[in-house]
């Protein structure tokens, strides 16, 4: 099949510029713009994003409903685009019927309409698993007919200056030769500890230390650096709710045995092809431990540790892992827009979530990168973004490589 192309003069600018759509408060362009790449529009329909994005990327920002029309600008050097991906997200349903997930191909409608010489697509990485990478390859096979050539790269956190295990996905596409290869150099990454040094000077950081006498205080006395509640894990930084007695009630030694027995089974017998674990036959549990188990299920059941569905047992608080406490000397997990909740999230050593501002530097944004807004609106724009130094890693290769 014949690729149609269009004749264009490839000349290197002596300014570059850029657009980007779904831009959000502006962390993904305020990586291009401090590699010398002028912005000329941005475009989001969240009202607090886009006068975030003006305050700190002044006269470029405005609001847009990109499903009604193309953005009236001039064709950019660089085109981005950053969709939204709760839609593909393993944190959420990742319903293949999601109306976000289509603005993934309306952005890349856009990108052939404005034909800029270099367009690039953001995204989790979720977004090419199952039947969900239908709309990628969509957006990939579109780009290649307009005579782009496109190829894809996954942005590690820790390779892209930011200390935590983030990973994004993108698709880069292009015009011109198709022997470049695309290798951004590796960025090294600060150590958590470098990262938040001097945070307590900083706007927008005002710790929420938790109730001494809450559930939640006592549960965050129990987790050390690097662990996190977990019930369906047994490795060294899975603390299980059986271990915390003052919070979720005592268990003798025998129903300490019957739990833990659960807790392997559940991932070794399995009955379904999908989920984390499945429940477990009292008959398996009783070979397990190596005696008759019923007195102790009978008990753990009154005490709300395990749950009965039909025949079998499951645990209860089944969930991978929560109040996970952060580690100065190990990248972060991934900061997400719930990253202040310290039933999720934990300060490495106090006994609190992360702050705003502390999220803003695990993500790499500039310490007078404004944060207007309640805490709420604050996280969303925060954990929403691709991380600046993750923007400059790509723009530095944009720039040298393909520019």
């Amino acid at each position: 099949m014949r690729r149609a192309r269009r004749h264009l003069r490839l000349r290197r600018p002596s300014d570059p510029t850029f657009a980007s759509l779904f831009s959000g408060c502006g962390g993904f362009d305020d990586g291009f713009r401090s590699c010398g790449i002028r912005p000329v529009a941005a475009f989001d329909i969240d009202q607090h994003a886009v006068e975030t994005y003006n305050i700190n990327l002044p006269d470029v920002g405005r609001i847009l409903d990109l499903g009604a029309a193309n953005p009236n600008i001039r064709r950019p050097d660089v085109l981005l685009a950053g969709s939204p991906c709760q839609g593909f997200s393993t944190a959420g349903k990742r319903l293949i019927s999601d109306p976000r997930n289509n603005l993934l191909v309306r952005a890349g409608q856009i990108a052939v309409d404005l034909y800029p010489k270099i367009f690039i697509l953001e995204n989790v990485p979720a977004a090419i698993s199952g039947k969900h990478e239908t709309h990628w390859r969509l957006v990939e096979d579109m780009l290649r007919w307009h005579g782009y050539n496109v190829r894809r790269f996954v942005a590690h956190g820790t390779e892209s200056g930011v200390p935590q295990l983030r990973k994004r996905l993108f698709l880069i596409a292009w015009l011109g030769s198709d022997c470049i290869r695309i290798e951004p150099p590796i960025m090294a990454a600060p150590s958590l500890s470098e990262a938040l040094a001097g945070v307590d000077t900083l706007s927008d950081h005002a710790p929420l230390q938790l109730d001494r006498k809450s559930r939640e205080y006592k549960i965050a006395l129990r987790i050390g650096a690097g662990e996190r509640l977990s019930n369906v894990r047994c490795s060294p930084n899975a603390v299980h709710t059986w271990d915390i007695p003052e919070v979720f009630g005592t268990v003798t030694k025998a129903e300490t045995a019957v739990l833990n027995s659960i807790l392997r089974l559940r991932r070794r017998d399995r009955t379904r092809d999908f989920g984390d674990g499945d429940p477990v036959l009292p008959s398996a549990i009783n070979k397990f431990v190596g005696r008759d188990c019923r007195a102790a299920l009978k008990s753990l059941l009154k005490k709300n540790y395990v749950r009965q569905i039909n025949r079998r047992i499951e645990l209860r608080h089944t969930y991978n892992g929560k109040y996970r406490r952060l580690d100065w000397e190990k990248p972060s997990p991934t900061v997400d827009t719930h990253f202040g909740d310290p039933a999720l999230f934990l300060h490495p050593d106090e006994h609190r979530g992360l702050s705003p501002r502390e999220s803003a530097r695990i993500q790499g944004f500039r310490d007078d990168f404004q944060l207007p807004g309640s805490r709420t609106a604050q996280f969303q724009m925060i954990g929403n973004a691709v991380p600046p130094p993750m923007g400059t890693r790509l723009a530095s290769f944009v720039q040298k490589a393909l520019l």
